[in-house]
C-alpha cells in the first residue's frame, strides 16, 4: 500500500497511490493510515483520486482509520472517482465524511 503524507498549512494530506482498496490490502491500509496520521494535524484529507475500486473491506478500513484518529480530529475525503463515489453514496458514508470533488477544493475550503 503506497500512502504518502504531507503537511499544508494546518492540514495533513494523505494520498493513496494505489488503484484499489479492497480485502487484499485493507489491513495494510489501516496500518499505513495509523502510522501516517498518529500525532498529525487535527484535520486530515485522504486523497483518493488514484483509487479506481473500493469494496466493503476498503470502506471499513477507511472508517477504522477515522475512528483511530479519535473524535477530536477530522478525516475528510477528496478526489473520489465515479466508482468510489458511488460506493460511498450507496452506503450513505458520504453523510459520515466531508467529501470534496478535488483535493484543491478540499484544501481551499478546509484552510478557511
Amino acid at each position: 500500500m503506497d500512502l504518502r503524507s504531507r503537511s499544508e498549512d494546518n492540514l495533513q494530506v494523505v494520498s493513496v497511490h494505489d488503484a484499489r482498496i479492497d480485502a487484499a490490502v485493507a489491513i495494510e491500509f489501516k496500518d499505513a493510515m495509523r502510522a501516517s496520521t498518529d500525532g498529525g494535524s487535527e484535520t486530515v484529507i485522504l486523497d483518493l483520486s488514484e483509487v479506481q475500486f473500493i469494496d466493503s473491506s476498503g470502506l471499513g478500513a477507511i472508517v477504522a482509520a477515522m475512528k483511530n484518529m479519535g473524535q477530536a480530529r477530522t478525516l475528510a475525503l477528496a478526489g473520489l472517482t465515479p466508482t468510489v463515489d458511488k460506493v460511498f453514496r450507496l452506503t450513505r458514508m458520504d453523510s459520515v465524511f466531508a467529501v470534496f470533488p478535488t483535493l484543491d477544493g478540499a484544501l481551499t475550503e478546509l484552510k478557511a
